[in-house]
């Protein structure tokens, strides 16, 4: 079990200290780190201002307190309408519950210097002077006889917060600022205008492959897991194309994935307009025990699986299937590969997917073939990307997101485009409209990378042949 807090836990803090505020939460104090010592926690978090304090126990619960005023070690109460307790996952299932204070703020916390962490009187008080390590965890001294004496526990006790013991693999204190919008764009800054959507959507429509390559159209191959919004990013960029929002492709929220069939989607400039020169290939989502597998990535990425073939979780693909393309060609090909992720729930993606999506990788990385990630539902990551999706470059939380999902998926930062897919929308948005495209601009770019190494290597192998030749 992990042991510190998630961004997943960071939100949904950060919603119950202030909605409409960022937060910034700097680790002060870890017990497996520092020692479980009174003394310890006040010298590191006395006179810091609001903060977090987290228990991870034994059975996979994590549970803590809030508060807005400084811990001290006077001996005594202190008063904080702002404080509450909570519960973030009860035996390894979220289950966030905020309970505030029901005293007007009295008795909030107490501070004393043989105390650690104490809120009520006392409701959670975690524990006094020194607790040695026994085992793999710490089993505290404190108690939580008065729990729901000062806090509004709304029906929970402590079995059902705390399993009834206070043995806990980790205890941690975060400081808590706010956190206002950075002053310049961590990227390029983007121009948000009419005319600057025109000139991007001009250079998606006009895209051509790399000549010498006979290939008309360059594929891209949607790759995510099950709701991660594969479907609706092919649906957000048709439906720029065509003018009104599209649903041509089966999106939605489902137990198992809604696309079951493989499909290479044509984007048209217009009402029965010209095909563009790509295609988005979509593929049924990935989930723990369903999904693609090793094989079926494989032929995916040489070309070898028809459009429309229907997958069947109990047959797997293989050259015996109708339709199976035996001699693919470069247009069959995969060019690049776009993961498709939920940015809103990055840190709890399922250990069983993220196997499945690194071995997909190494397919990937063996053939050469450039990855990007789209990180969708971006807007559920930051209240000010969800009132106005240009601050999506200014707002610490989706350059935090950024950084986290480069290094799990082993990307360059620029690898990571922010996307907002169309959802609830009923009319086109222009702020949505120009980041889709920016996002499938520079997949193009990196097609066309594959494409150049595609055509250095056929022109070194004509090269050899001549060399052959002329020695023979």
């Amino acid at each position: 079990m992990a042991t510190e807090l998630t961004q997943a836990h960071k939100d949904q803090l950060s919603k119950w200290i202030d909605s409409t505020k960022n937060h910034k939460f700097t680790l002060l104090y870890k017990i497996s780190r520092d020692g479980c010592v009174a003394p310890t926690f006040h010298s590191l978090c006395d006179n810091k201002g609001p903060t977090v304090t987290v228990l991870y126990n034994t059975d996979k619960s994590v549970y803590g307190a809030y508060t807005a005023v400084s811990w001290h070690s006077n001996g005594a109460y202190s008063v904080d309408a702002k404080a509450f307790l909570f519960k973030l996952e009860y035996n390894g299932t979220a289950q966030p519950m905020k309970f505030p204070n029901k005293t007007g703020g009295t008795s909030a916390i107490y501070g004393d210097a043989s105390y650690g962490p104490t809120f009520g009187g006392h409701d959670l008080h975690s524990f006094s002077a020194t607790v040695n390590k026994s085992g793999n965890n710490f089993p505290l001294n404190g108690n939580t006889n008065a729990f729901g004496g000062t806090y509004d526990v709304q029906g929970q006790n402590y079995n059902s917060v705390m399993n009834g013991h206070l043995q806990v693999l980790d205890l941690e204190v975060y400081s808590i600022e706010e956190q206002e919008l950075l002053q310049k764009p961590w990227i390029r800054n983007v121009d948000w205008s009419r005319k600057f959507e025109e000139e991007v959507k001009n250079k998606v429509a006009t895209y051509k492959p790399l000549p010498g390559l006979d290939l008309q159209q360059a594929r891209i191959l949607l790759v995510g897991q099950v709701g991660a919004g594969k479907s609706s990013y092919f649906n957000t960029i048709n439906s720029i194309f065509r003018g009104h929002i599209s649903a041509q492709a089966n999106a939605g929220s489902a137990e198992h994935s809604l696309t079951t069939s493989y499909r290479t989607y044509q984007v048209r400039d217009g009402y029965a307009g010209k095909s563009l020169n790509f295609r988005l290939c979509d593929t049924r989502g990935l989930e723990e025990d369903q999904g693609l597998d090793d094989h079926e990535i494989g032929y995916l990425l040489e070309g070898h699986v028809p459009d429309r073939y229907k997958f069947n979780p109990a047959v797997p693909l293989s050259p015996d299937a109708l339709g199976f393309v035996k001699n693919p060609t470069m247009s069959d090909r995969i060019h690049c590969v776009a993961f498709v992720l939920d940015g809103s729930t990055v840190d709890v993606i399922p250990e069983k997917v993220m196997e499945r999506i690194k071995s997909m990788q190494l397919r990937m990385n063996q053939r050469g073939i450039p990855q990007v990630v789209l990180l969708t539902k971006i807007d559920r990551i930051c209240e000010e990307i969800s009132n106005d999706i240009s601050k999506v470059f200014f707002s610490p939380r989706m350059k935090d997101c950024v950084d986290r999902v480069s290094m799990v998926m082993g990307l360059p930062r620029s690898h990571i485009l922010p996307v907002k897919n169309y959802e609830s929308e009923v009319e086109l948005d222009q702020n949505i409209n120009i980041l889709s495209l920016l996002s499938l601009r520079r997949i193009l770019n990196f097609a066309d990378d594959y494409l150049y190494n595609t055509l250095d290597e056929i022109e070194l192998d004509k090269v050899q042949h001549i060399k052959i030749r002329e020695r023979n």
